[in-house]
């Protein structure tokens, strides 16, 4: 066995926690995978006297992250802190004195990932992001190593397991997102403020890594259009059923005209696809070429083990490159395909209204959708009263046009609440 590898870690959260504990409790299998031995030199926190369940020396604390990433006895730096600031500093430091980096950081990587590796390249050190998308899945290897044959076609799938919860339990117990969320909290699925999950953020930043990686371009997360599930109602999930889907939060990216069209949105699947059997906090990934089709990932994408053992697997894998005399470079993102944008982009729809229970009422609507180009590919109307309810499902339309006839409806007097649009996934034509 050859000498120690030594890491400075930047945040001892849950998953700086978990981390520490892998590397303790499995040290002699993660040495003899990696040829040396990883050993945490320096763990910088904000407040050292804290007690800590993690098998660490209470001398390896401190708050001087600074001296973490300029230390020449660290060879490798593991920013496990979150958020953009001071982490983009810091890591930005670390390159510059020779450091190969680890993160694990998400929303760094969708907003200034390019600048990042684009300084890494030109240090010729690494940064290993597995935990950055699928937490504990494996993803960003596969994608670039395994499938460096392939051209990605298409990614999609549910990459956020506290919107996943939600749904599962909006789907198969009947609770209103309020109650859903409620119960995700208590669990401790979701945050206290839950806006980053529910709300797609979480999603549209790990999408933007992942078009990133499959298309080899610079996607931001600004690049991907955003919409969360905090709309989606009880009679949504109803319908749904009725049509034999179910609705999912997913992230779709995939190169249409050779630009990237990246997306976040709830999104309604049939029940005999793979993606609807995804239940509770769990996460896949499906992933499509011309030359192996589908591959689907599937897991547990949050959570401090599991995201623990992806950053441990980067660990790894640097610390097994640090005897190479050649040092794989990070991913190519130089190169910038266009965005193609969301009003440009083409889909199935399904739209819920509440409109005036009289004659005529279906031929004015249909009238909308035919002004718009849009083809209407199934209907049925429910009386209530005085209003009635009608559904409707689209055959594959334009964005855009489909907005223009949203639009259109609500300017109808008939049409009192246009009460829900969702996108189709899988329905076929």
């Amino acid at each position: 066995m050859t000498d120690a590898v030594l890491l400075g870690l930047l945040g001892c959260g849950t998953v700086g926690g978990a981390v520490l504990r892998l590397l303790e409790e499995h040290a002699e299998e993660i040495a003899g995978r990696a040829g040396w031995r990883p050993s945490v030199f320096r763990v910088g926190v904000q407040d050292p006297a804290r007690e800590r369940d993690v098998p660490a020396d209470p001398d390896v604390f401190t708050t001087d992250l600074g001296s973490i990433v300029a230390d020449p006895q660290v060879e490798i730096v593991v920013e496990l802190m979150g958020g953009v600031e001071p982490a983009r500093a810091l890591l930005h430091e670390a390159l510059r004195n020779g450091k190969h980096v680890v993160t694990a950081n998400k929303e760094l990587l969708a907003t200034h990932g390019a600048e990042l590796f684009e300084h890494a390249a030109e240090a010729g050190v690494q940064i290993a992001f597995e935990a950055a998308v699928g937490g504990g899945i494996p993803l960003v290897r596969p994608i670039r190593e395994s499938l460096a044959g392939e051209q990605v076609s298409r990614v999609m799938g549910i990459v956020n397991g506290t919107t996943n919860f939600i749904l599962t339990r909006m789907t198969e117990d009947a609770m209103t997102f309020a109650d859903a969320l409620s119960e995700a909290q208590a669990l401790g699925y979701a945050e206290r403020d839950p806006t980053d999950d529910v709300e797609g953020h979480d999603a549209a930043a790990k999408c933007a890594i992942l078009a990133t990686i499959a298309f080899d371009s610079n996607v931001t997360a600004a690049d991907v259009f955003r919409e969360g599930i905090t709309g989606v109602t009880k009679e949504d999930i109803a319908f749904a059923d009725r049509l034999g889907h179910v609705v999912k939060l997913l992230a779709v990216a995939e190169l249409e005209d050779g630009q990237v069209a990246a997306r976040v949105h709830p999104t309604m699947i049939p029940r005999a696809h793979p993606l609807a059997a995804v239940r509770e906090a769990f996460n896949a990934v499906f992933v499509e070429g011309d030359h192996v089709g589908e591959l689907m990932f599937y897991g547990r994408g949050a959570g401090g083990d599991p995201t623990a053992t992806a950053v441990v697997g980067d660990i790894v894998h640097v610390a097994r490159e640090l005897g190479a005399t050649h040092v794989p470079l990070p991913p190519a993102v130089e190169r910038r395909r266009g965005i193609r944008a969301m009003d440009r982009m083409e889909g199935q729809y399904y739209l819920c209204l509440h409109v005036a229970d009289r004659p005529g009422v279906l031929a004015q609507v249909a009238g909308v959708f035919g002004d718009n180009l849009v083809s209407i590919k199934s209907v049925w109307q429910e009386g209530t009263g005085r209003e009635a309810l009608l559904v409707l499902i689209t055959h594959r339309a334009n964005e855009g046009a489909m907005q223009a006839t949203v639009a259109g409806l609500r300017g109808l007097d008939a049409v009192t609440e246009v009460r829900s649009m969702m996108r189709v996934e899988g329905e076929g034509e």
